[in-house]
């Protein structure tokens, strides 16, 4: 597989990025956390491991995150204009303004709800991991998890109510 590593490489690199930026909301953070994850990954290739190849760039990812808040002991916020250059590439203006308040609102349900359940709905509804996969990830019990995520999505249907009203 160290062959391939660069083909995983050009494949999953998007999808690492946006998850550890959605994570840190620091680009250059982002940037570096996904240097490590892919390092790692070509370290530990050859260890023995379960599973899709993309549910364990994300459990690497996410160690990788976890390392550096330890070390930080907090995280920057990027203000939701900086989500527009991301995206502008391969949209139109209409749908790059579309996006961009999408991701705003999302950024703001998301904002104020625990770490866990935060991660739990980045990964199973954003990056669209699997139940299985996204536990696994978080390192939590299937059961676990799907408390986590109903917990999280019933927060985010609280938060949408008060706005509505």
């Amino acid at each position: 597989m160290k062959e391939s590593i660069e083909s995983v490489y050009c494949y999953y690199f998007h999808d690492v990025y946006y998850y550890l930026l959605s994570l840190c909301r620091n680009h250059h953070t982002a940037e570096d956390l996904v240097q490590e994850t892919f390092l790692r990954a070509y370290l530990h290739v050859d260890a023995g491991r379960s599973g899709s190849i993309k549910s364990w760039l994300y459990a690497t990812a996410y160690h990788a995150y976890i390392d550096y808040y330890r070390k930080q002991k907090r995280s920057e916020i990027k203000n939701e204009s900086f989500f527009a250059k991301i995206f502008s590439r391969s949209h139109s203006p209409e749908d790059e303004v579309v996006l961009l308040d999408e991701l705003r609102h999302l950024f703001d349900m998301l904002n104020g709800l625990p770490e866990n359940q935060k991660h739990a709905i980045l990964l199973h509804d954003v990056h669209q991991l699997s139940y299985k996969e996204a536990a696994d990830v978080m390192n939590v019990s299937l059961a676990n998890f799907k408390v986590i995520l109903h917990r999280g999505r019933q927060a985010i249907r609280k938060k949408r109510r008060l706005t509505d009203d």
